[in-house]
């Protein structure tokens, strides 16, 4: 039904537009009586075998709802009727912030992909505490954090700690993003020496030791992951989120003249699905899976997902997916991993 009626409709209209437009009908519907019962008895696959403890977490099963759709912890409450594992809000900054301009979001249908220059746009920290104090649900939330736009890279430390600081109570664990490309000179984040800085920073603060993961991006090549790795194992971190967006347009079906009129912003969805495999193969072969991995990038198929847990993954999360294939997504993921014994 949702790729037959739902997406064709959603699809004429503009992406952010709709996005906004999904958020406030799954809340008003999910008020309704029932409502919520029936999405979970229709999505959600309840089965001991598909428990997980990561990273010192209990999992209800290992499909979660990558950052990006729930910036500001509006929609964790009811998400969870879809049969997601967990929901990581973000990327949250100190500050409040509008983001880039409009138009930011864009479909490629060509590629079953997106292009996105958001830019972090978030009401600010502070906002998602507010609303993170109601929650009603016990599934499992990560914060993702990141710094504002106009703070210089010098200063960045700061933007992250007061993120960490103030998230500290209301999520499970952390995703420090240093790879979104959408936010000016934030790839010289990812530099090695910045990095171990930055982490070993937070981990000073962490006086209950949450689990603090690093998202990466899936045009990092193999010298610059195994510094990656040496940063896991010198700040005692607790593992990876590989990865985010890429700025690579190489292998792209969609016509180049409209790429050009789309312009700058992070591809997701099937066209890094190798990458992001790739990514994850490296890092846990290169450790010998000395830290968990939750790969995402490219699910679209119960077999996408599949391929990423073969390759070293724990966990994985989708985002183009969820847009692209609907909520059956995290059930036929969910079955296929039973089947197969992952």
């Amino acid at each position: 039904m949702y790729k037959l009626l739902v997406r064709p409709f959603f699809f004429l209209f503009d992406p952010e537009k709709i996005h906004h437009f999904t958020f406030k009908s799954i809340k008003f519907f999910h008020k309704w009586p029932g409502v919520g019962a029936c999405w979970r008895l229709r999505f959600k696959v309840r089965n001991k075998a598909l428990e997980r403890e990561v990273f010192g977490i209990k999992f209800d099963n290992p499909v979660g709802l990558a950052a990006g759709f729930d910036k500001e912890a509006k929609l964790f409450n009811e998400l969870p009727s879809f049969g997601f594992g967990f929901i990581e809000i973000g990327t949250l900054t100190p500050k409040a912030q509008e983001g880039n301009a409009k138009p930011r979001l864009f479909r490629i249908k060509d590629d079953t992909g997106l292009i996105n220059r958001m830019g972090f746009n978030n009401q600010g920290v502070d906002a998602a505490v507010v609303n993170l104090r109601n929650r009603e649900t016990n599934v499992v939330i990560g914060g993702n954090i990141g710094k504002n736009t106009l703070t210089d890279n010098s200063n960045a430390k700061e933007d992250y700690i007061y993120c960490f600081k103030t998230l500290y109570e209301h999520v499970d664990y952390f995703v420090v993003n240093v790879s979104c490309p959408n936010i000016g000179n934030i790839a010289k984040l990812q530099d090695k020496d910045y990095l171990i800085d930055l982490l070993n920073s937070l981990q000073k603060l962490n006086r209950n030791k949450k689990p603090i993961l690093l998202k990466i991006g899936p045009d990092l090549n193999e010298i610059q992951l195994t510094e990656i790795i040496e940063v896991i194992e010198e700040t005692k971190s607790h593992g990876v989120v590989a990865s985010n967006t890429s700025v690579d347009r190489s292998q792209l079906k969609t016509p180049s003249d409209k790429l050009d009129a789309i312009g700058n912003g992070g591809l997701s969805g099937k066209p890094v699905s190798e990458k992001s495999t790739h990514t994850i193969k490296f890092l846990h072969e290169k450790s010998n899976g000395a830290f968990p991995i939750i790969g995402v990038g490219g699910i679209h198929s119960a077999e996408d997902a599949l391929e990423k847990i073969k390759a070293g993954a724990s966990l994985v999360q989708v985002y183009t997916g969820f847009v692209y294939e609907g909520p059956k997504l995290i059930k036929k993921i969910n079955k296929a991993i039973l089947k197969h014994g992952l």
